[in-house]
């Protein structure tokens, strides 16, 4: 299975959907805040600039979908 990193912030209706989710699923994934500066820093350099955004292997997934997170996820 691919590394997930799931990039949130606090009070982000989306990025709580894309956990749910993930638990629902039962997806190992590293949950980054992009409130803290690592997690900023960490968002900025793949290219991120808003949340949700998932790292998914060597991919990267703005916003959230199941549909985009499965393609990523099972390819």
């Amino acid at each position: 299975m691919k590394r997930v990193v799931l990039y949130t912030q606090k009070k982000c209706p989306h990025c709580d959907t894309a956990k749910h989710y993930l638990d629902q699923q039962k997806v190992k994934y590293r949950l980054c805040s992009v409130n803290e500066p690592r997690g900023s820093k960490e968002l900025a350099s793949i290219g991120g600039r808003g949340v949700p955004t998932l790292k998914i292997g060597d991919q990267v997934l703005r916003g959230f979908s199941v549909a985009g997170f499965e393609k990523m996820y099972r390819d």
